[in-house]
Order: C-alpha cells, then sequence, then structure tokens
C-alpha cells in the first residue's frame, strides 16, 4: 500500500506510475475521500473535547446530545475509511526508476552468461530424456492426479535433492535462515500480499479449512495453497517490529507451490515445464530501506552465482512496468537456455516490494525512538522442476544419457544417468 501522503503530494506520478502496470485508479475519489476522512476526523476530536467538557460539567442533557451526534459521525468515519482503504489497495506498487515502460516486449536485456553448447545430433527434449532416464512419468500421474502432474523418480528424486542441498548450503553461508513452510495461507492474507489484487486469485487453487467454534458449531475459513515460497514467508512477521540492529533478516524457504496455469497451452504443457505443482527454493529478505538497492543486487549475484555453479548459459533481463507484478516495483529475471526451444526460459525472478507489502502487513522496525516500515525482497533459488529441464536438455548426450553438473556430483554419487529405456 502506498503512503497516503506521498499520494497527496504525487498523484499525477501515482496516476501515471499505475498507468504503466495497465491499471488505472481513480485518484480523484482518493483524494476525496482522503479529505472528508480528514474532516470527519477534526470534528470528532471537537466533540470528543465537548463530551469531555459536559462530562466535567455535568451537563447530562448537553453531553446526551454530544454522545449521539459522536456515534452518527464514527459511523459515518469508519463508513469513509473503509471505502478509501478499499480504493487504496486497489493501487499497485509504483515502479522505480530506470524500469522499462511498456508491454513485456520492452525488457531490457542486462547480460549473457555462459556458452551455448553445440550439439551434433538432434537434440531430445527433457520429457523425452525423462523417459528414457526413467525419471520423469507424467503418463501415469495423468491418471492419478490428471494433466499437467508428473511424478519424478529414481535419479530425478535424488537430483532434486541435491539442488535443495546445494543451494540450501550456499545459502546459509551468506546468511539465510533455511524454512520449510506451511503450505496453506489465510484469504485475508493473500489480500495483504497484494500480489492478488489485479483479480487474479483464480490462478490460485482455493480450499475450505472448518474450525470448531463454541457450542459445536463450525465456521469455514478460506485457505489459499501458496503459489511461491514468499507468499508465506513475508507474513511471517505481520504486525511484529523487528530490531534495526537484526537486519537484514533472510530466509531461504523450500515448498511445493501450486498454480492452476489457466491459458497456457501447446509446448508449454509438455512434460513439467507449467504444472500445477512444482517445488522451489526461494530466498525473502527484510531490509532497511537504505540497504534495498545493495541487498536485491546481492540476491541477483546468489542467484547467479548458483547457475553459473551448474554451468548453465543464461542472460539477464529487467522486466518492463506491465510485466510487474501488483506489489513489485522492479523484477530482473534469469532466463536460462532451453536447447529443445532453441531460446531462453525464465528460470529466476528477483523482486523489491519496496515498503508497500510491508504497509499492508503492518512489518516495521524501530531504529532508536523511531519506527519505520521495512522493505522486502524476494528471489527465486531454485525452481526445482525449470532447473532441471535446463540440466537434462544441456547436458544430454547422443546416447540419451545426461552428464551430470560437475558440482552436483559429490551430493548423488553419480557422474552420468544412463538411459533405461530406448525408444
Amino acid at each position: 500500500m502506498l503512503d497516503i501522503k506521498f499520494i497527496r503530494e504525487n498523484p499525477d506520478k501515482v496516476r501515471d506510475g499505475a498507468a504503466s502496470k495497465n491499471i488505472e485508479v481513480p485518484i480523484e475519489e482518493i483524494l476525496r475521500l482522503d479529505e472528508e476522512y480528514r474532516e470527519l476526523s477534526r470534528t470528532l476530536q471537537e466533540l470528543y473535547t465537548q463530551r469531555n467538557r459536559a462530562a466535567k460539567e455535568r451537563d447530562v442533557e448537553g453531553g446526551r446530545e454530544i454522545k449521539a451526534e459522536v456515534g452518527s459521525q464514527e459511523s459515518k468515519l469508519r463508513e469513509v475509511e473503509e471505502k478509501l482503504n478499499t480504493l487504496l489497495r486497489s493501487i499497485p506498487n509504483l515502479p522505480l526508476n530506470g524500469v522499462p515502460v511498456g508491454d513485456e516486449s520492452k525488457f531490457d536485456l542486462i547480460k549473457k552468461s555462459g556458452s551455448i553448447k553445440t550439439h551434433m545430433f538432434k537434440v531430445r527434449d527433457h520429457l523425452e530424456l525423462g523417459e528414457i532416464l526413467d525419471i520423469i512419468d507424467v503418463e501415469r500421474a495423468g491418471k492419478v492426479s490428471g494433466t499437467r502432474f508428473g511424478y519424478l523418480k529414481n535419479e530425478g528424486v535424488l537430483l532434486e535433492l541435491a539442488l535443495v542441498q546445494f543451494a540450501i548450503e550456499t545459502l546459509m553461508k551468506e546468511g539465510f535462515s533455511p524454512v520449510i513452510p506451511p503450505s496453506l495461507i489465510k484469504f485475508d492474507i493473500t489480500q495483504e500480499l497484494g500480489y492478488w489484487n489485479a483479480g487474479n486469485h483464480n490462478n490460485y487453487y482455493l480450499v475450505s479449512d472448518y474450525e470448531e467454534l463454541d457450542g459445536g458449531k463450525e465456521q469455514e475459513n478460506l485457505l489459499y495453497l501458496i503459489g511461491t515460497g514468499e507468499h508465506v514467508i513475508v507474513p511471517m512477521h505481520k504486525n511484529e517490529t523487528l530490531l534495526s540492529k537484526n537486519l537484514p533478516v533472510k530466509y531461504a524457504a523450500f515448498s511445493p507451490c501450486y498454480r492452476r496455469e489457466a491459458g497456457s497451452y501447446g509446448r508449454d504443457t509438455r512434460g513439467i515445464l507449467r504444472v500445477h505443482q512444482f517445488d522451489k527454493v526461494e530466498m525473502v529478505e527484510f531490509v532497511k530501506p537504505e540497504d534495498d538497492e545493495t541487498e536485491r543486487r546481492k540476491m541477483l549475484s546468489l542467484a547467479e552465482k548458483l547457475m553459473q555453479a551448474l554451468e548453465l548459459p543464461y542472460q539477464v533481463v529487467k522486466l518492463a512496468t506491465s510485466d510487474l507484478a501488483f506489489p513489485s516495483a522492479e523484477t530482473i529475471d534469469i532466463e536460462t537456455w532451453i536447447p529443445s526451444q532453441n531460446k531462453y526460459r525464465e528460470t529466476h525472478s528477483i523482486s523489491t516490494t519496496t515498503d508497500f507489502q510491508a504497509r499492508r502487513l503492518n512489518i516495521k522496525y524501530q531504529e532508536g525512538s523511531d519506527k519505520k516500515f521495512v522493505h522486502i525482497l524476494n528471489g527465486t533459488a531454485f525452481a526445482i522442476g525449470r532447473t532441471l529441464i535446463a540440466m537434462l536438455e544441456n547436458y544430454q548426450q547422443e546416447d540419451g544419457s545426461v552428464m551430470m553438473p560437475e558440482v552436483l556430483r559429490n551430493y548423488i554419487n553419480i557422474d552420468k544417468i544412463l538411459p533405461k529405456i530406448l525408444k
């Protein structure tokens, strides 16, 4: 959520920033409600003073009239406050200076890293390789769970565990605390995170939980399966004040992630590229505002360090405004080379939400006598499925075997996965 004072002082900047994300915000109505709210607050303060005076002077009749007026004005204030807060929540975080303006095609290419291997044979895609190696099975998963699910088997499981252990060990050396979080969050938490303010709740899975109340009655609670680790890590410190000396607070979360992936089609639905369930190691940091950029660049360098250790070719791009998530002020993606598609595909995202989510979740830090809102960063360490795809395709051999990246061999004790089912 944006600071209302900032909105008052910069209405055009807010309007234009939101418009660059293709979101129209009713600035005039927000400012009108803000003025009405402040006027009602001033009126109530005066009424409270009059009520106290009447009580002191034992003016029963006057006190009764003032009490009725206070009740009426408080009711109006609550109504205006609710309308104002609803509209304030409709305003996205504004893009930082330097974020390219426009649609997804307007991204900035920051760098390329690594050499694309030339395969002297017809490359197989990850699903064909996974079936030959007997490590991916989407056919049987389809019988049990439906489309866009997969079994990871045999050395595929060892590869996932190796990636997770490698990522966690690397991040712990950088001060990250490992966490395995819950996979379900309350509906009100989704509102406060802001990811779904643009109307994307239908991209995530809704389930119901029932809480037993006094008298044996049950109350239905709406819960959502998380789409990524930060959905459950960011609100960990809701309504808390962190100590300045403890910042930055860093978490490395390993969790399953769930998405409907509505609207995806074609090659993206083949294999495990776009599935309803996948695992991920996610980085989240709570930092001082002045440390945001430095920590954000460190987070990006950590993601690159992991990819360089796997010796996978990738490029780094800064997303354009219309491609940013509702709470994000800047997002930089790492896209890894996928030989079967002859192009780079997104595997990592590094973002800052500045103090946008902290305001909505009331997460502050204390420095001396002052309390300020933290800035919150999030970034991918490994999206396991897509990393497996990139490794299988880039390290494949003509006979269908797949070499293992050197850095993972100590974790899995194998140099190569051999074919089991040749087609």
